[in-house]
This record gives structure tokens, C-alpha cells and sequence, in this order.
């Protein structure tokens, strides 16, 4: 079991965006899913700590998620945002950065390769970088912490068909190469099906199926 949620409900202002969450989250690759507004990001932040439920529990690998320094948990639970979110120089500094926080050598090669980017890329300005290439160097960036899962919030909804179809190739790709798991948070059934083995179903900040896709997606 990598992560397991009991009663976890989490409110903004007078809103209820989390209400009695239960779900059990395995190692592998699990799609958040749901309509707009359901809980999803939400319920991604709090896998790292990037928020706290008001209610509720949740457990990393059989330990409370408050047990766990919330800086040491985001080296190994590693968030890919929806929006690209890159330092200012070039994808090699970013990827230095994200390196030297969780105390680990880079190696910028193998981090672009397996973010399917050429090696040279590490000299590009992010400045100029296209919303496709920046979210590969976000990729890149959070491989350079070498997590054991990496969280991603809708990393294809800001790209065309080709550069969704390249990102999905690559976490594909991801998962053959590397011992990692994936929770990904999608508004969109099928790519949850190419991606995935498992998924979570949110409908207004409550869990209406958690299972395999056949089951959760029905």
C-alpha cells in the first residue's frame, strides 16, 4: 500500500472541498479522476503535504503522513504541477536546484532522457522554452530528486494533440525504466485508461469509486 486516506475531508472558507474521503492509493500508476471542481488537485497536494486535511488520515507506506518532515516527503513524493513553475536561467540550473534540496548527484543526462529530452537541452533558456518543453524540464526537474512517486496534476491539459501524446509516451516510458509510481490527476476517462492501472472517482469532494479502471470507471 503506498498511500491510504480515512475520513479525510479538507475546507475552503465555507465550502466543503474534501468531505470523508476513504481511499487506498497502490504502488503502480493511479488516475485521480472527475469532473471540474470535484477535489482532485486538492486531494493531490495533501499526498505530500502541500496542505493538511482538517479531518481524517493519511498514511505513507503504512506511517501518518504527519509523521514525515513535509521538505523530506516532497523529495520523495514529487509534485509536477498543472502550470509550469521553472526558476528564472537555464533547464540545467533548475535541475541543479531540485538536485542539491534533496542532496543528491546530478545527473542531468539521464534526468532529461528519461523526461524525453536530448541531453544538450540543459543550455535553454526556459525563458524560451515552449509550454510542451517546459513541462518535459518540469518532468526533468523532478526526476533530478529521484522520487519514488511522482504526483501530476493535468500534466497534458495546456498542449496539443502531439505534445499530450509525446508526454504520455514518456511517462509510459517512465514506468518501464524506473521503479516509480505515478498518481495522476485527469479530468479525461481515456487518458486515465492509456496511463493508469488503478484510479480514484471523485464527485464533489467524495469518493464514488476506487479501484481497478474497469471497476472505478464504469
Amino acid at each position: 500500500m503506498l498511500f491510504e486516506l480515512r475520513d479525510v475531508s479538507l475546507a475552503r472558507g465555507d465550502r466543503l472541498v474534501l468531505d470523508s474521503v476513504g481511499a487506498e492509493i497502490h504502488r503502480g500508476a493511479t488516475a485521480i479522476v472527475g469532473p471540474s471542481g470535484s477535489g482532485k488537485s486538492t486531494l493531490l497536494r495533501l499526498l505530500n503535504r502541500l496542505a493538511d486535511p482538517d479531518a481524517g488520515t493519511i498514511s505513507y507506506q503504512g506511517k501518518p503522513l504527519t509523521e514525515y518532515d513535509p521538505l523530506a516527503l516532497r523529495r520523495e513524493v514529487s509534485l509536477v504541477p498543472q502550470l509550469p513553475a521553472l526558476l528564472e536561467g537555464t533547464v540545467d540550473s533548475n535541475l541543479r536546484y531540485a538536485a542539491g534540496l534533496a542532496g543528491k548527484e546530478l545527473d542531468a543526462a539521464r534526468c532529461l532522457q528519461h523526461a524525453g529530452l536530448d541531453p544538450g537541452f540543459g543550455s535553454r533558456d526556459v525563458g524560451k522554452l515552449s509550454v510542451g518543453e517546459q513541462q518535459r524540464a518540469m518532468l526533468a526537474r523532478a526526476l533530478a530528486q529521484d522520487p519514488q512517486v511522482l504526483l501530476l496534476d493535468e500534466p497534458t491539459s495546456a498542449l496539443d494533440h502531439d505534445a499530450r501524446d509525446a508526454i504520455e509516451a514518456t511517462l509510459g516510458s517512465l514506468r518501464a525504466e524506473l521503479d516509480i509510481s505515478l498518481i495522476l490527476v485527469s479530468h479525461d476517462p481515456e487518458q486515465a485508461r492509456r496511463l493508469a492501472e488503478r484510479a480514484v472517482r471523485l464527485k464533489a469532494g467524495r469518493v464514488v469509486a476506487c479501484g481497478s479502471l474497469a471497476e472505478a470507471l464504469a
